[in-house]
């Protein structure tokens, strides 16, 4: 059973979290300020927790969810954006990072949205069933095809270590 208080152990969460988000809104200050956002939340309603439902990290990817859907602009991982570099070779990992970025970009938001679950939270396919109302043979189903899809696009664009990339996830 998990503790009555969800935030016994932030460390961990806060990585969870900060993950999670910056697979939704692309890395830096704007992922920082939505897990700052996210916390200040579970502090003001920790009461609120139920360990019954589930342990603290869906709970939080829950409160995670709202933030992002109330955030005022709209959040889409911008593959031109912050991680570019000066002119010049990028390293082989940021080349791979920023045709991630593209690819999911490009993905529908229910397949971003599992996909974060998955691999920025951490979450197992129960926990993310749990927060979907879906059922976790439904969820693997989902990962699977947005898996699918995302190295169809990275293909289609060029990417031709895909399997490698996406085994990174």
């Amino acid at each position: 059973m998990f503790s009555r208080d969800p935030l016994a152990n932030p460390e961990q969460l806060i990585r969870r979290v900060y993950h999670y988000v910056s697979y939704r809104v692309g890395d830096g200050a704007e992922a920082e300020d939505i897990t700052s956002e996210v916390f200040e939340r579970a502090l003001r309603y920790r009461d609120s927790y139920d360990p019954s439902r589930g342990g603290p990290a869906g709970w939080l990817i829950g409160i995670a969810q709202r933030c992002i859907a109330g955030h005022s602009r709209p959040l889409v991982v911008d593959p031109e954006g912050a991680d570019t570099q000066a002119p010049g070779r990028l390293d082989e990992q940021v080349q791979q990072r920023l045709a991630l970025k593209a690819a999911l970009a490009i993905l529908s938001e229910s397949d971003r949205e599992i996909l974060a679950l998955r691999y920025g939270a951490d979450l197992t396919a129960k926990q993310i069933g749990d927060l979907l109302d879906l059922k976790a043979n439904a969820v693997e189903v989902r990962l699977v095809r947005a898996l699918a899809r995302l190295r169809e696009i990275l293909e289609s664009e060029g990417i031709g270590e895909a399997r490698e990339l996406l085994a990174s996830l």
